[in-house]
């Protein structure tokens, strides 16, 4: 079971609160004013299930949101993250105040509903990567405000994450290398600024490609490549006196999985397990 950063803790706690003050004008169930035409001493139990298959993902969030609504809201959860259930499964089991229930439950599914998405196509992906080396990356076309969490989401699918932010790694690309005046210059500036962070140049062709390999980058993104000129800079690769670490991005769909698994790169990155999401289907019964 994949295990929250003390960072994704804390973003966690300001999503949760932004979320729950989109609905109400503070963090107060008081200000449902729909929720308050039910009696205050009301109790009531309930159950979220998924209408689909899916990969679970967001217990935390659904906690958080209860937590800061009503203590007294206790949930019992019948799954884990990362675990994959069935269609017309119970994640889990409510029982507390009425007005809590019926308020919390929006803001708890819309984040259910989007981190078991996210889980969800990251596991058929990998599924698709099976027998194979290569691992699947994320990349930063996240949800605004929700980065931390659907890359915990990419996690519970099996993927890995890419760098979380601007801040700890270098990707060089196309407007980079123009600005800095060639590959080389760009690669040796970064390692003057920060030698402990790593290097990853985006190429667009096999010669900026052996450029990157020429001044040492320590992963080499081999952008839009046609299946042949990935498998040239696969072997070319092999061949470097500095071999890199090669990944490949673009147009990443199912039947093109297949083949580049095949090729012995050692990453395929995708911006769509966190950006082209469908919600899961889930549905909050009260009793």
């Amino acid at each position: 079971m994949e295990v929250l950063s003390q960072s994704e803790l804390q973003s966690l706690q300001q999503q949760v609160t932004l979320a729950l003050q989109e609905d109400l004008s503070a963090v107060d169930a008081d200000y449902d004013i729909t929720a308050q035409l039910i009696a205050a001493d009301s109790h009531s139990n309930a159950t979220i299930i998924t209408r689909e298959d899916m990969v679970m993902c967001g217990v935390a969030w659904v906690n958080e949101v209860f937590q800061q609504l009503d203590e007294r809201v206790a949930i019992d959860w019948q799954v884990s993250d990362g675990e994959a259930v069935k269609a017309g499964t119970v994640l889990c089991k409510l029982s507390g105040p009425s007005r809590s229930l019926l308020t919390g439950e929006r803001t708890a599914l819309n984040f259910l509903q989007t981190l078991a998405a996210t889980a969800t196509l990251t596991a058929q992906y990998t599924a698709l990567l099976e027998g194979s080396n290569t691992r699947l990356l994320d990349t930063r076309k996240t949800l605004p405000g929700l980065r931390l969490a659907q890359k915990y989401a990419v996690r519970c699918g099996g993927g890995k994450n890419h760098r979380i932010g601007l801040y700890d790694a270098y990707l060089i690309k196309e407007n980079h290398i123009a600005a800095c005046g060639g590959i080389a210059k760009a690669i040796a500036s970064a390692r003057q600024l920060h030698a402990d962070k790593p290097v990853e140049v985006e190429v667009e062709n096999l010669d900026e490609f052996t450029q990157a390999l020429d001044a040492q980058a320590d992963i080499v993104m081999l952008d839009n490549f046609s299946l042949a000129d990935i498998e040239r800079a696969v072997a070319i690769n092999q061949q470097h006196a500095h071999p890199a670490k090669l990944e490949v991005s673009g147009n990443i769909t199912d039947a093109r999985l297949h083949e580049l698994k095949a090729t012995g790169v050692d990453f395929i990155s995708s911006g769509a397990l966190t950006k082209n999401v469908q919600a899961i289907d889930l549905s909050m019964r009260i009793s």
